[in-house]
């Protein structure tokens, strides 16, 4: 059972770049991809590489491989778009791949939720294996302690914000139990590589969601004052701190929301609400902040890659409900045919992953513009509705995809009270964001909102392909469904621990989330 469990968990540091002649003999002993953890950390560059090998484990992943980099962008590389969108109802699935996550079907065996897990599990692996031997390596001088303090936050954020996203998918919202009392997912911060270690981390069980909500924040709190890198592709201090914004907002934190996206004053939007989406600009706009970078080389591949599944493989439509809604005006530029949707059959796509050949569209974790809402929610839903600055942040996403804004934008007269203005951000939440992997948390969020709550999991256009005629802008829709509404009370408004976990962790087994 332990062998299988850290078979599970670990990941070999994959090595990539040149190596000195000490690191050729180091080699010559152990396979390039599956080295010592202690001569991974023996050297500058093979640190480096192990730190690049961290981030290959977070944009590829390994799913049901045997190979490191042969996953299916799990988590951070595709997956986490693709998911969040199906399980929620502004998309439509129309093919196989994703359909048990879109009509609400998985269970334990199910590879895409399990394989969300497994491999965000053996990412924080990665990020704990590479704080541990980063940590060592200052102690003994290889690296100085400025690299070494960068790289450790940059691992620090990777497990923040793997965590995090592992806890919208596996555990109930922070505000369903008093205090937050509930099960979380077990927050794992010891790298598996002895005896030992597996001992003790084969029969670890769930934190709380408390605790870890409280350890995803020191993490990103560590990642903010750490990291000096700067590139977007990689973990930067506005990263970590963008990321709280997302935390406080799920945690109803409003003071805290607006206290760390002020940090943030100095960023600002593209001008057009397609540049983040541009494929040779999407990591150099100013908009965009963190971002997984992809190369012809070295991508999620045909079976996952975003413009592989959304462009050219047509997996997933835009759904008639989110394009219907007559908030979302018919001349919005987000609605520009060729620039952010392209039409196939009368029915709807999103264009915001366009390199449909090579696969190098960045894959956007998080920008600005998810920023500035979180600020103007917060500002909108505190105790004292500041609805002046609340309404000035919403109009400033809002407007530059407007064809007029002089008329078009929203007022304190069109919204006059709370209740209207934090329905119109939500609202723009969805549009913004559309196909972006941003719907299910929202959903997950607001489950017994006190202005808009959500029952479970929204009903959704039937799986398959859409008829062109749904699609009539500004009409609204009622019908028709196909994909029944799931009750927040039901069990499977979570998805369960995999059964690939639950038989080599006997606690885990023990606490698997209700109903399965």
């Amino acid at each position: 059972m332990k062998r299988q469990f850290f078979k599970l968990i670990t990941l070999s540091i994959l090595v990539v770049g040149s190596v000195s002649c000490t690191e050729e003999k180091i080699l010559d002993l152990s396979p390039v991809n599956n080295i010592s953890i202690n001569d991974a950390f023996s050297t500058p560059s093979l640190i480096e590489a192990s730190i690049n090998g961290m981030y290959n484990a977070a944009a590829i992943g390994q799913y049901n491989s045997t190979s490191p980099n042969g996953g299916r962008g799990y988590v951070w590389g595709a997956a986490f778009v693709q998911q969040n969108d199906c399980r929620g109802e502004d998309v439509v699935n129309e093919q196989a791949f994703y359909q048990l996550t879109y009509t609400n079907t998985y269970d334990p065996g199910t590879a895409n939720n399990s394989y969300y897990w497994i491999d965000g599990y053996r990412l924080i692996n990665r990020c704990n294996l590479v704080i541990e031997g980063v940590t060592a390596a200052v102690q003994k001088g290889t690296i100085t302690s400025a690299v070494g303090n960068d790289y450790i936050g940059q691992a620090k954020f990777l497990r923040a914000i793997t965590h995090f996203e592992l806890l919208i998918h596996f555990a109930r919202p922070y505000q369903f139990s008093a205090g937050a009392s509930h099960a979380g997912i077990p927050y794992r911060e010891v790298g598996i590589d002895t005896q030992s270690e597996i001992d003790s981390e084969s029969l670890k069980g769930r934190n709380t969601v408390a605790e870890c909500y409280t350890k995803v924040i020191a993490d990103l709190n560590d990642a903010e004052s750490l990291i000096t890198n700067t590139t977007k592709s990689k973990a930067t201090k506005n990263a970590a701190i963008a990321f709280k914004t997302r935390v406080y907002l799920h945690k109803r934190d409003w003071a805290n929301v607006i206290t760390e996206g002020n940090k943030l004053s100095s960023l600002s939007l593209t001008v057009n609400p397609g540049d983040p989406f541009v494929t040779a600009n999407n990591l150099s706009n100013v908009e965009s902040i963190f971002s997984i970078s992809h190369a012809s080389t070295l991508n999620p591949g045909v079976n996952a890659a975003l413009a592989s599944q959304y462009k050219r493989r047509l997996l997933v439509s835009i759904s008639p409900i989110i394009w219907n809604d007559p908030q979302w005006l018919s001349d919005d530029k987000r609605r520009t045919e060729g620039d952010l949707v392209f039409t196939s059959a009368g029915r709807k796509y999103t264009n915001k992953y366009k390199d449909d050949v090579t696969y190098t569209d960045a894959a956007p974790v998080i920008r600005y513009a998810e920023v500035i809402l979180n600020m103007a929610e917060a500002h909108a839903r505190k105790s004292t509705p500041d609805l002046s600055t609340a309404l000035t942040l919403l109009n400033r996403v809002r407007n530059r995809a407007l064809a007029n804004p002089s008329t078009q934008a929203y007022t304190s007269t069109s919204l006059p009270n709370q209740l209207a203005m934090v329905g119109a951000i939500l609202k723009e939440r969805r549009i913004e964001f559309l196909m972006e992997g941003r719907r299910w948390a929202d959903i997950h969020r607001l489950q017994g909102d006190d202005l808009y709550p959500i029952d479970g999991i929204p009903a959704k256009v039937a799986n398959g392909s859409p008829a062109a005629s749904l699609y009539q802008i500004g009409a609204g829709y009622s019908g028709p469904y196909g994909v029944p509404a799931v009750p927040g009370s039901d069990f499977k408004f979570l998805w369960p621990i995999p059964v690939l976990e639950t038989a080599v962790n006997p606690t885990l087994k023990t606490q698997q989330n209700p109903g399965w």
